[in-house]
């Protein structure tokens, strides 16, 4: 990937998208009446016809599109939160009208609640306007009506996302990534929906090849000098401190350099930062996603926004290494895993898997 990089080498898993479901028992499926609407237990494999209302996991779903049974948490493109007397939907967090725009340098308290990139945030505890996507001792992610607080209106779920990294390593948080997402113009918010989904299962895809499905938050071998001292900013935080760090293993001075300057992050002079703050480290993998080349001809976003396809992410990530042959194995377990994604979440892979 990053140019000059010695990555670690990780065995890459990948593994079958497997779904553990508990069918209700016969004497649930029958029929309920609720004051606001009519329902029926969920069960897998029943055929379910548009407008059809289901009671799951204590949630009520509605179908928007027929299906043959699909798990409401999983397949949202068939599924849509309801609101069955006062149930589903997740539920709110107070309407929040009092919540300003947050501001750089203003001083907060606790329980006071600022609106950030059309998300909401409530401080945990006093501040000097701190950013909410950085400082999260300070700042909790705030349901406000709906808006913002757990990415409920994401392309992804949570559950799918676990579904995805069942051993993943708690450091790489759902809400990280949907709270990165938010800081970095043009991720996953360019083209048809279906374009956005395969940005975010692209995305993903390389990430979990990379930290060996989001487990490793720091490269294995830390004991290379990864410093290029031509550069006249030098390394500060010392010549052995730039190894890969976060979801594409971030390394080397300059991309730290780089990452932090569009960031608005001192990387260069705190490199540690990136495995200390989940944002953080999501924040990096998706600049190096949208701004750089790597080894291919193009950023791995217009890529998968330009339908160039998949095959050409792995080549702007890594492709001096992998593509035309170089290592088909590691290719293999990066289609592998984007296939995987793109069956959970429910969208076409698209064309030109491999380099």
């Amino acid at each position: 990937m990053l140019r000059k990089r010695i990555l670690a080498s990780l065995a890459a898993v990948t593994m079958a998208a497997t779904v553990a479901v508990i069918a209700p028992t016969a004497s649930s499926q029958a029929e309920v009446s609720a004051q606001a609407c009519t329902f029926t237990n969920w069960v897998q494999g029943q055929w379910y016809t548009t407008g059809s209302i289901v009671k799951f996991e204590n949630n009520y779903y509605i179908a928007e599109h027929d299906n043959p049974g699909y798990s409401p948490t999983v397949s949202t493109w068939y599924w849509e939160p309801t609101s069955c007397d006062g149930g589903g939907g997740g539920g709110g967090g107070g309407t929040c009208t009092s919540a300003a725009d947050w501001v750089a340098g203003r001083q907060y308290y606790t329980g006071n609640i600022v609106r950030y990139n059309g998300s909401y945030y409530i401080a945990e505890h006093d501040n000097p306007g701190y950013d909410p996507t950085v400082s999260t001792w300070f700042w909790e992610p705030h349901n406000c009506g709906g808006g913002g607080g757990g990415g409920g209106d994401f392309l992804i779920t949570e559950a799918q996302f676990n579904q995805m990294f069942p051993g993943r390593n708690s450091f790489y948080t759902f809400q990280g990534f949907v709270d990165a997402t938010r800081t970095v113009a043009g991720f996953a918010t360019t083209g048809s929906d279906t374009v956005k989904k395969q940005e975010i299962a692209a995305f993903l895809a390389n990430a979990s090849h990379e930290t060996g499905g989001l487990v490793y938050i720091e490269e294995i071998n830390k004991n290379n000098d990864l410093c290029d001292e031509s550069q006249w900013y030098g390394c500060p935080a010392g010549t052995y401190a730039y190894f890969g760090r976060g979801p594409i293993q971030l390394s080397w001075n300059f991309n730290y350099k780089a990452a932090g300057d569009y960031l608005g992050l001192d990387l260069l002079g705190n490199p540690w930062q990136v495995a200390q703050n989940s944002t953080t480290a999501w924040r990096t993998a998706i600049w190096y996603w949208m701004t750089q080349t790597g080894p291919g001809s193009m950023t791995a976003h217009n890529a998968m926004v330009n339908s160039a396809g998949f095959g050409q992410t792995i080549r702007s990530i890594n492709g001096s290494l992998e593509c035309d042959g170089r290592n088909p194995a590691q290719v293999q377990s990066r289609v592998s895993k984007y296939q995987q994604i793109t069956g959970i979440i429910g969208v076409a892979q698209g064309n030109n898997l491999y380099c």
